[in-house]
């Protein structure tokens, strides 16, 4: 026998040339169906409790032309008219405007809505104002039931006739 170590007809190698035994790995497989399984699941749960809001809308009645006017008796005309600085007038025909509260308009409609059914408002919002101040009595409009109005820019004839008033 030699000398060497060697056991069997086998020798061994030690050193950086030394070679290593692969080691057989096995392959790892994850199964995705549990997973879309719950993520479907989740999808339908969330679509089926949540509350949708339907869309706000309003009915618009347009005149078919710019030039048509429509005759209405001033007996049956309420005009609102909101300034810039949110001061409310309100007259009623052809009569002198009077200054009204925000929180006073709502009964003020449902009193003359009551008091005659045909009435039609028109509502008068100056250019500068503020949207908001026009969302508003659209609001309390919509809140008396009032059906029948209309929206107009307010003049500047009609902002002469409230200075007057004011002095």
């Amino acid at each position: 026998m030699s000398g060497g170590g060697d056991i069997g007809g086998e020798s061994k190698q030690k050193g950086k040339h030394a070679k290593k035994k692969k080691v057989k790995r096995v392959a790892i497989r994850i199964d995705m169906t549990p997973l879309v399984d719950v993520a479907f699941l989740l999808l339908t749960f969330f679509m089926l409790t949540t509350v949708f809001n339907k869309p706000q809308t309003m009915e618009l009645n347009l005149p078919p032309d710019q030039e048509t006017k429509i005759e209405v008796a001033e007996s049956n005309l309420l005009t609102i008219k909101v300034l810039e600085d949110g001061n409310i007038w309100w007259s009623k025909g052809s009569a002198a405007p009077t200054m009204i509260t925000f929180s006073g308009l709502r009964p003020l409609l449902l009193e003359q809505n009551r008091s005659n059914p045909k009435l039609i408002t028109l509502v008068k919002v100056d250019r500068e104002g503020k949207y908001t101040q026009m969302v508003d009595v659209m609001d309390e409009l919509n809140l008396a039931n009032v059906t029948r109005f209309s929206l107009a820019p307010l003049t500047d004839k009609d902002k002469d006739q409230i200075r007057k008033l004011q002095g």
